[in-house]
């Protein structure tokens, strides 16, 4: 299994092919998904520091174009864990934006 590591919280393993963005959450990592996983808001985007996800999925591109954000980052929401291990970093959580995570995302 994959490790994630997050600056200011341990590492943890998660299953390969889980959606980031609910190995993060289900790991204590309050980060934001407001838009339930769609690609919309663009409140999930993380840092990568290391790993590889592979190339930005179109959705991410349509994403960052339309909210006129740098496509460094990736949306938390549309990438899965593979063998890789990672490192990455939350640009928005629920305790420092104030905000209520929004809803669950899908599998």
């Amino acid at each position: 299994m994959p490790k994630v590591t997050v600056p200011g919280f341990e590492s943890f393993e998660a299953e390969k092919g889980k959606k980031l963005v609910l190995a993060l959450e289900d790991n204590g990592i309050d980060i934001l998904h407001r838009c339930g996983g769609k690609a919309k808001c663009t409140t999930c985007r993380v840092k990568v520091h290391e790993g590889d996800f592979g190339p930005l999925t179109d959705i991410e591109k349509e994403a960052f174009k339309r909210k006129g954000m740098d496509d460094s980052l990736r949306l938390s929401c549309q990438v899965r864990l593979t063998d890789e291990d990672v490192k990455v970093e939350p640009e928005m959580t629920a305790a420092v934006s104030g905000l209520d995570p929004g809803p669950r995302p899908e599998n």
